[in-house]
């Protein structure tokens, strides 16, 4: 039996025996009443509300480019809680307009960390508003024909698992107390944990993988979907015991969400491993955040291969506002004000 194969079958169990235990009631006692509905939107987004149709579990696959034009994708770093930043390059690149509302058409837009890539949260005060602008989207690029992709970072997983170590006090405000906030992170009755609970830690879209720290080789055997499936069968059982709930390490130093040799390891040493493991998953390029570029552009490493987007968004990182398009084999950065940069093509195996 492989280890992925392994790895999947133990997923399975572990699964079944979370299936297993009684239903928690949802509590209602930390509902706000903030004026703007966000909790109501959050709420639906996660099946807490039948008054508004909500979307489907994210699981993204395979996403394919249609046949008569190139598929746009648009992706984000970390957003640690900064909504107005992220509003802003969200308009400038024409997913948003000024009320915030879809104009992205047939766009894919992915996020770190938790749609873009992984980490809306801690950092900054604005987890409940970014997380309720992200649902909000899902739904209306869903109607346009687009794509909202959420990823899951290693932030958001902490917070699952209640260490708060990097949690503002302005943060804990907008959820009315600690006990509030706890409650609305549970991944079985929480608002914003059963969200969370839904969520894959990678995707491949065309040629492209998208992960929030980086995919080595030892989780890549099965591809996204694969790797997707064994971190959502074990995620129950480290947020109840992060010492002893993952046997894997695929949240540990190694995992998807935490892994930074990517980013920083000599190039000589490393792109060789990121070659192995865009063979497995099948990809012509690996794009992470995860690794604050120091600089605060997006940067690119091994010929291409790799595209490192966490370029610093929230204010506790200098506000620097990125994103990277995808259209085609054309790929470019791009900074506030829509000034681009292009991006090398990464090279084929074949010319290596």
């Amino acid at each position: 039996m492989s280890r992925l194969t392994w790895l999947l079958v133990l997923s399975c169990l572990v699964s079944l025996v979370w299936a297993q235990r009684e239903p928690v009631p949802v509590q209602e006692e930390f509902q706000l009443d903030n004026g703007d509905g966000i909790l109501s939107l959050l709420k639906t987004a996660v099946g807490l509300d039948d008054n508004r149709q909500s979307p489907e579990s994210e699981s993204p696959t395979d996403a394919k480019t249609p046949s008569q034009e190139p598929l746009r994708i648009v992706a984000m770093g970390d957003l640690h809680g900064s909504y107005q930043n992220t509003v802003d390059i969200l308009r400038y690149m024409g997913i948003v307009d000024s009320d915030d509302k879809w104009i992205g058409g047939k766009t894919v837009y992915v996020q770190t960390a938790s749609a873009q890539y992984g980490d809306v949260v801690d950092r900054g005060p604005d987890t409940i508003k970014l997380y309720a602008l992200l649902q909000q989207l899902k739904i209306d690029a869903k109607l346009a024909g687009g794509e909202v992709v959420a990823l899951l970072g290693n932030h958001e997983i902490m917070n699952l698992a209640g260490d708060w170590r990097y949690v503002t006090t302005s943060d804990i405000e907008t959820f009315g107390n600690r006990t509030a906030r706890q409650a609305a992170f549970d991944i079985h009755t929480g608002y914003i944990g059963t969200y969370l609970a839904k969520l894959p830690i990678s995707a491949r879209v065309n040629t492209t993988v998208f992960v929030h720290g980086g995919i080595h080789p030892s989780f890549a055997e099965g591809g996204s979907e694969g790797l997707n499936a064994v971190a959502k069968g074990m995620l129950p059982g480290y947020v109840k015991d992060p010492r002893h709930g993952d046997t894997i390490g695929i949240f540990h130093t190694l995992g998807p969400v935490w892994y930074r040799d990517y980013a920083l390891e000599d190039e000589d040493v490393i792109c060789p491993v990121l070659d192995e493991a865009l063979l497995m998953l099948e990809a012509e390029r690996m794009v992470i955040g995860h690794t604050v570029q120091a600089n605060g552009r997006i940067g690119h490493r091994c010929d291409g291969r790799l595209i490192t987007i966490d370029v610093g968004i929230g204010v506790a990182y200098g506000s620097h506002q990125a994103a990277l398009e995808i259209i085609g084999s054309d790929v470019w950065a791009v900074y506030a004000g829509g000034k681009r940069s292009k991006i090398q093509e990464p090279l084929k195996r074949d010319e290596l």
